[in-house]
């Protein structure tokens, strides 16, 4: 069996053991799957362990390396997906008892490329009920239950990836995916110390994903370090005739010039510290660093009217048919009955702003090449703590903005607060994967807060 220490490696390197024929991947799975036996009952981040289908695809894997037929960095490497993306003949719950019996007869298409580029996968990851629907009150706002932070089990892995977010940074998987409509890759990224990349709108195919929000859900990679979350891009990413709204295809390309970098560190003095540290390893690494604001303009309010309009659009069947009792979470049932009262001429008002705002931040990245600010100003909550108190006094304009226009960004862990991880967040311009990943690898080479180990 392997042992922790190759299980917490980097997509990068395992991918180096499997070519080289150091480990198997079948060697690989089993470890990984008597670590989630052990550790997974204390941290509840999967929902459905795919045992039989992981060793079968370990095995082909090994096949394959083993007569020439090496497919990439991901081949043989084990990971868990969200629970929202559908795989042939497993549940696919998307962290509701209403579709606790749910299987699709097809492969979302990023599990059918993760697939083709020769992952293996362990199984479906615990996540926040309809991925929050139009916003929820608690953490354990789940068919299954919270997942546990590995840093700290009382305290929250964040949403709505929770089961991605933990499963990582507990060694449980290689990678995982996760998806995001409005902080749901980077807040657990935040939370447990990985790096998470929220690609742009259009890059990633979401054919096969629960739709919460048309106009705002991304799904993206969670992984150990910005190379993987590279790897993993280059091999989801691209044109779908199954999902019209992908823009293109992507390879990454690595930045040479150095970035000019507008930074945004308003957070509590516990956050903002090692972010200033942080953005001060990147001053070091030659790019130009400066204070900046954004325009202001109602990000927030914008993005919120979207969001909740087209929650109760998607899961209307629901509300139409009274099953809003059934939901886990106080906070779930009411926001989607708020967010009925929301009128057409609102939804209008709100996209044509939309518009202003997106003319908007093409001047704040004509004047930058990327933003960094604290992914979020604080750190992981309680379990039983009120979202709404944890989360209702903050501001969010660059989580708003990013997600509201569609802006690709990375959160990276850049040290503690109360032993609990800071998270750094690099938004980079509509497109500009390359510059927030490149930027990213600048940072986590010249620092070790990505190794860092809960468990």
């Amino acid at each position: 069996m392997a042992d922790a220490d190759i299980l917490y490696s980097t997509v990068a390197e395992l991918g180096e053991l499997l070519r080289r024929r150091k480990i198997t991947s079948k060697e690989l799975t089993l470890s990984y799957l008597d670590r989630i036996s052990h550790f997974d009952p204390k941290l509840n981040a999967f929902v459905t362990i795919t045992r039989g289908l992981a060793i079968e695809q370990a095995e082909r894997a090994d096949l394959e390396i083993q007569h020439g037929g090496y497919l990439g960095p991901l081949h043989g490497v084990p990971y868990g997906a969200k629970d929202l993306l559908a795989a042939k003949g497993i549940l696919t719950t998307w962290g509701s008892k209403i579709f606790s019996q749910q299987v699709f007869d097809h492969d979302a298409t990023v599990i059918s490329r993760l697939r083709d580029a020769g992952a293996v996968l362990l199984g479906k990851l615990n996540m926040i009920e309809l991925a929050g629907g139009a916003g929820y009150k608690f953490g354990s706002a789940s068919a299954t239950g919270a997942t546990h932070n590995p840093w700290d089990l009382t305290r929250w892995a964040g949403g709505s990836s929770s089961g991605s977010g933990a499963a990582v940074a507990a060694g449980l998987v290689g990678f995982a995916i996760g998806s995001e409509t409005w902080g749901s890759i980077v807040t657990p990224s935040a939370f447990c110390g990985t790096t998470g990349l929220r690609p742009s709108y259009g890059r990633v195919s979401r054919y096969g994903a629960m739709a919460n929000s048309w106009t705002l859900d991304k799904i993206g990679p969670m992984a150990r370090s910005v190379e993987d979350c590279a790897f993993i891009l280059n091999a989801i990413s691209g044109v779908d005739p199954k999902d019209p709204t992908v823009r293109g295809s992507w390879t990454f390309t690595r930045r040479r010039a150095r970035a000019r970098i507008g930074v945004i560190n308003e957070a509590p003095s516990y956050i903002s510290k090692p972010v200033a540290d942080a953005i001060g390893v990147l001053k070091n690494s030659g790019h130009d660093v400066r204070p900046f604001k954004l325009p202001d303009m109602p990000y927030e309010a914008v993005t919120a009217v979207i969001q909740r309009a087209e929650a109760c659009t998607a899961f209307w069947p629901l509300i139409r048919d009274g099953r809003l009792p059934e939901l886990s979470d106080e906070g779930l049932k009411t926001s989607f009955a708020a967010g009925l009262d929301i009128r057409a001429i609102d939804y209008i008002q709100a996209t044509r702003m939309r518009a202003q705002i997106e003319e908007a931040t093409n001047g704040v990245f004509a004047q930058v090449d990327v933003l960094v600010a604290p992914t979020l100003p604080v750190i992981a909550n309680k379990l039983q703590d009120d979202l709404d108190k944890v989360f209702g006094t903050i501001n969010d304009p660059l989580g708003a903005l990013g997600n509201l226009t569609g802006l690709p960004g990375l959160s990276v862990p850049c040290g503690f607060a109360d032993g609990l991880p800071v998270g750094m967040l690099i938004v980079g311009a509509y497109g500009k994967e390359d510059d927030v990943l490149s930027i990213g690898m600048d940072y986590q080479k010249s620092t070790d807060w990505h190794k860092r180990r809960p468990l």
